[in-house]
């Protein structure tokens, strides 16, 4: 067995849970809880990425602030806000902790997971499960990996195999696996407790960016779900349940986590463009040897040209993220109760708005975390300092999947007017 990493001590937090212990009431409260916590978290964030210690002080935080209920309905002491609300949330804690944010984001859309492919008994289990608990969900999702197999044994079915990804899996209370049923190539997702003997982290996260997402490999051996826990499928007929699972609604699993993706994203973009003008105005220095010397750097041409071309960029790409997270959100509040009325023609339109926030994050995300560089000076490229980490974090995630693969469905779209086929990636 892996050693596992040193932690963070939840304790740090410990006054924030009497501070937060009401949720907020309406989207704009929600989206101040989210500032809260990016505010705690921007106090120590250099240091803390430095150490890479597995984070879960800072999972700790998020369940007192009350963020990881954010979507869940009321009935169980969920916030009830749509996705649109919860993508902007995300971006808000991205701002200051690329890492966080990410882990965030992802636990918006594994814990609400049967929501899309899960029927309704299941659905409303589910909610109550980790709403009262206000438990952090991870995942073992990863489709590069050979998939998991699953075998029948009686009432259960049993999960084997190893991912070399998981997500927040090491601090997480529940992880959802997913996996192929022996005999067949149907696809089974399923929540299981994690901390359990059959799932084995190898503690071996050590990336140049997210160094706080715990998203290295693990080890699934012999671990048992009931049948009834099998997200979309009949128990009594070990069956999928063909009008939830089989329809353009579970199709919509994959651009909404991929809108995840593209917010938090935006978020480190906004906070690297931040974190940099704060460090503009206080320590860059103006050019001595220019000819047309200034003052200070805020006085540079140069320099405030720089910051209006990537505000103006960042302005754009936020806009272009409200557009698609509307849009799917309105998805969901339509067809939620109907879920075999969406057409295909509305999965693939949403999937090609989300699909341009994902080209448009990376390209406008990445230049500006390098470009922060040229008008912050070289004094900035110390560690201290800590600028580099929004980079890091971006190129890091964004190879996730190929950009080039959005760009060429996009231009199948624009020129062929092509929708994109469902797969884990679209």
């Amino acid at each position: 067995m892996a050693t596992p990493s040193p932690s963070t001590d939840p304790a740090v937090y410990a006054s924030y849970e009497a501070k937060w212990s009401a949720l907020p009431d309406n989207a704009e409260a929600w989206l101040a809880r989210a500032r809260e916590v990016a505010e705690v978290l921007a106090q120590d964030a250099t240091q803390r990425d430095q150490e890479n210690k597995s984070p879960r002080a800072e999972v700790a935080l998020l369940k007192h602030s009350g963020l990881l209920k954010l979507l869940g309905p009321k009935r169980y002491g969920g916030g009830e806000q749509p996705w649109s609300v919860g993508y902007q949330a995300i971006r808000e804690v991205a701002k200051t902790d690329g890492s966080i944010g990410m882990l965030f984001g992802y636990h918006l859309l594994w814990s609400t997971t049967a929501n899309v492919v899960g029927n309704p008994e299941q659905i409303e289990r589910t909610h109550e499960l980790i709403l009262t608990n206000n438990y952090f969900v991870g995942g073992a999702v990863n489709p590069r990996d050979s998939d998991l197999k699953i075998t029948s044994d009686g009432e259960d079915i049993i999960f084997n195999g190893a991912k070399f990804f998981n997500t927040g899996g090491v601090v997480s209370d529940l992880t959802v696996l997913e996996g192929v049923l022996e005999g067949t190539e149907d696809h089974i997702f399923a929540l299981v407790p994690t901390r359990q003997p059959g799932i084995q982290f190898a503690h071996n996260w050590h990336n140049i960016g997210l160094r706080l997402t715990e998203s290295g490999g693990v080890t699934i051996e012999n671990v048992r779900v009931p049948w009834k826990d099998a997200l979309g499928w009949d128990a009594s007929t070990k069956e999928p349940i063909g009008d939830i699972i089989l329809t353009s609604f579970a199709a919509l699993l994959l651009p909404t986590i991929q809108l995840v993706f593209s917010n938090f994203y935006l978020g480190i973009a906004l906070g690297a463009l931040d974190f940099a003008s704060k460090y503009t105005t206080t320590n860059t220095r103006a050019w001595p040897f220019g000819g047309d010397n200034k003052a200070s750097a805020t006085e540079e041409f140069y320099i405030l040209e720089r910051y209006g071309n990537f505000f103006a960029h960042l302005r754009a790409a936020e806009a272009l993220a409200d557009r698609a997270g509307d849009q799917l959100s309105g998805l969901y509040a339509k067809y939620s109760s109907n879920r075999s009325a969406l057409t295909p023609e509305e999965r693939g339109e949403v999937a090609e708005w989300i699909a341009s926030v994902k080209v448009v994050t990376t390209d406008t995300g990445l230049r500006v975390a390098s470009g922060v560089f040229e008008v912050t000076g070289a004094r900035a490229t110390s560690l201290k300092v800590g600028l580099d980490r929004f980079w890091r974090d971006l190129r890091t995630h964004t190879l996730h999947d190929p950009v080039a693969y959005k760009n060429r469905e996009l231009g199948r779209f624009v020129l062929l007017k092509e929708y994109p086929t469902p797969s884990w990636y679209t």
